[in-house]
């Protein structure tokens, strides 16, 4: 499908967004940069040292409730939500500068930073976007967690959970992901949590930002936020919002059938360290050139596929 190639892209202006984190309760200030061709997404700590870190798989350091990267005991916490609308929106290259040691939490979801790509507009960039295609089934299986990643002509999302707990029970969600889709379907659905966690949490350091303005609360018998859910299926939709921005740190947009049972940050990771290793499952492509993957990993095979502008 063309639609998926083209030129690598970048944001036409900085563009700049505060708020607290959900986890540290800190708060923060991020600026969106443009950034030059094959730069990807990185972040920069600029409180103290400044310390460049690159949003891929290999400096993932912890997967406890959110996603955080991090170099050189330098890190940054819960970068999901930003990550997916960058991922949803085609921006290939941006410097993410941030004050603080977690991303604002804005309402729980991605709409704020849709709005704030939005706002700074797309660069179109001379040099071809690389791709990751999935050739064969690859697939994780954690206890009766099942993720696996599916050749498919398209980029789609087909994510199941299944909770005990009545309020939520089994819920799914398939998402082919473009701009249009991810805005109108997936951006809005907020992170949520169990009331009857949350004492635990908060000695474990977790959801000390935590409000009904960022997270939909799960009582005993009903949801305690006073408007309710967007949808009936909101943290199905959550859950898939959340998989794009975990699925994003492979580097480089995808094509193929992502599907997951019962997955999670930690496992959405694994998977993405579980397809990354498998170099006989995927090739780089870009426009009509496709450069199977050989030994030396998945930064070999992006660096020799040739450009053609």
């Amino acid at each position: 499908m063309r639609t998926f190639f083209g030129k690598q892209t970048t944001l036409s202006e900085s563009v700049q967004f505060s708020g607290a984190g959900v986890h540290s309760g800190k708060p923060a200030t991020i600026v969106l940069h443009p950034a030059e061709a094959d730069r990807g997404i990185v972040f920069v700590r600029t409180d103290g040292e400044e310390m460049e870190i690159a949003a891929r798989h290999e400096n993932v350091v912890a997967t406890e409730l959110c996603t955080m990267i991090g170099i050189g005991g330098r890190t940054v916490a819960t970068i999901e939500h930003l990550m997916a609308a960058l991922a949803a929106s085609g921006v290939d290259n941006v410097v993410v500068e941030i004050d603080g040691p977690e991303m604002p939490i804005a309402d729980g979801c991605s709409a704020a930073f849709m709005d704030l790509i939005a706002e700074a507009g797309l660069r179109r960039l001379s040099a071809p976007r690389k791709m990751l295609r999935v050739i064969k089934p690859v697939r994780l299986q954690v206890g009766d967690a099942l993720l696996e990643f599916l050749p498919y002509d398209g980029t789609r999302y087909d994510v199941t959970i299944d909770f005990a707990n009545p309020l939520i029970g089994r819920q799914s969600y398939v998402l082919d992901l473009n701009p249009q889709s991810f805005t109108r379907d997936i951006a809005r659905a907020r992170t949520f949590g169990f009331m009857a966690d949350v004492e635990k949490l908060w000695k474990m350091g977790f959801a000390l930002g935590s409000s009904l303005e960022n997270s939909v609360a799960i009582g005993d018998d009903r949801i305690l936020n006073p408007e309710g859910l967007r949808w009936t299926d909101e943290f199905a939709r959550h859950k898939t919002l959340d998989a794009v921005g975990d699925l994003s740190l492979i580097g480089m947009p995808f094509l193929g059938h992502f599907r997951s049972y019962k997955g999670g940050h930690k496992l959405n990771w694994m998977a993405v360290k579980a397809l990354v290793a498998d170099t006989g499952a995927y090739e780089i492509v870009h426009d009509s050139v496709m450069v199977r993957e050989q030994a030396g990993g998945i930064l070999q095979a992006a660096a020799l596929a040739p450009s053609r502008d």
